[in-house]
């Protein structure tokens, strides 16, 4: 009976949009996380457990908990955290670093237990999350257009095979986008496939040290910056499509998810944002209810590469980063549109919503807080005021 339904809910539209939401996935923070493994001290070989391990833990979890839930619950790798890595690994050895993503992992593990972050999010205005929905995805589409100035022959027939897909094909309009991509890179010698390698991922076990410095310099800010810049968004995203599916589950899954693969690599693991807008919106299917399916083909294709992570490096090479910005972008040029309608429409938070949403799109980061929790500050502090004692 539950496969008889699976099947029914299978569509094209959502093999499109999983795809999609590897592909933007992999290829646009992937390499960070190379950079990442690099930074703090991990060879080659154990680059690609770190990869395999995050691209395994996500697939199985995105996979899971949308067929639980029944919506597009996707989980993704912190890129904030990867970020933070890079930039923060001085003085710190391997083991060190994998003893404070498990603390990490245990924080956020008992945040989903204890059930704080679900009460506080079910706080937040719709207009204000609406507004950092849209701060956070703005650039993607900007970037869109901005390419075109390197790439004007590819992403302009990218663009404009867009738009007449969403006459006259909208269902499976992205599609058509990546095929003539895909066609034009390979005829434009953008594409290099020849660099594609299929190996299987060897799993590399590095054992934990627990000391009070990487806790404090990298334990303690990875949880916080997960919190606040990923998993604060990603929440949004999924109030702002209309799915009320409990956070505080997610957060103790993928807590726990991250505490087992902290040894093989896995920093950290959050609700994705970006890639979510992508299964969410109606590019995933016009019915909300069959959505879901974009998180488990997603989940599949990273199940794979989990177990091949030779292929995600070999990704690094074929996609040209033009063309998978603008991929992102046209994918998300609904989702930015509906965001900023959202967090107009109501007179009475039109001018917090949108602080919120400036402060957001800026891209402001303060004491390693990016910017959706400060866009998030903003905008309730400016509806406090507006609203003292009226």
């Amino acid at each position: 009976m539950i496969l008889k339904r699976w099947l029914q809910d299978f569509s094209l539209q959502s093999v499109v949009a999983g795809l999609l939401i590897t592909l933007v996935g992999v290829t646009s923070s992937a390499v960070l996380v190379y950079q990442a493994a690099i930074s703090a001290g991990a060879t080659t070989a154990q680059a690609g457990s770190w990869l395999g391990s995050l691209a395994l833990a996500v697939g199985v979890l995105s996979l899971g908990l949308s067929l639980w839930y029944r919506a597009p619950v996707l989980i993704a790798w912190s890129t904030a955290g990867a970020a933070m890595i890079v930039t923060g690994m001085e003085g710190l050895s391997l083991n060190e670093a994998v003893g404070a993503f498990m603390v990490s992992s245990l924080l956020i593990l008992l945040t989903g237990v204890t059930g704080i972050f679900d009460r506080i999010m079910n706080r937040i205005p719709v207009p204000l999350a609406s507004a950092l929905l849209a701060g956070v995805l703005l650039h993607f589409a900007l970037e869109t257009f901005a390419a075109m100035k390197s790439q004007p022959y590819l992403i302009g027939a990218m663009f404009v095979t867009y738009v007449i897909g969403k006459r006259f094909f909208p269902r499976v309009s992205m599609l058509g986008v990546l095929v003539v991509a895909v066609l034009l890179g390979l005829s434009l010698d953008l594409l290099q496939l020849d660099e594609f390698r299929l190996t299987a991922t060897e799993f590399s076990f590095v054992a934990p040290e627990f000391t009070w410095r990487a806790i404090l310099n990298l334990g303690a800010p990875l949880f916080i910056v997960t919190m606040a810049s990923q998993n604060l968004t990603g929440v949004t995203t999924m109030r702002t499509f209309g799915y009320q599916t409990p956070v505080s589950p997610i957060l103790t899954w993928s807590g726990l998810g991250n505490l087992i693969i902290a040894p093989f690599g896995g920093f950290s693991l959050n609700l994705a944002a970006i890639t979510a807008a992508i299964g969410m919106s109606p590019e995933a299917h016009p019915d909300r209810e069959r959505r879901y399916m974009a998180g488990v083909v997603s989940g599949v294709l990273y199940i794979f590469l989990g177990l091949f992570a030779g292929v995600i490096t070999s990704l690094f090479a074929a996609f040209p980063r033009d063309m998978v910005l603008a991929i992102t972008g046209l994918a998300l040029l609904g989702t930015v549109a509906a965001s900023l309608h959202a967090t107009l429409a109501r007179d009475e938070y039109r001018e917090s919503a949108f602080v919120a949403f400036a402060v957001t799109a800026s891209g402001l980061t303060l004491f390693g807080v990016g910017s959706a929790f400060w866009g998030l500050v903003a905008g309730i502090a400016v509806q406090s005021i507006l609203n003292f004692r009226r």
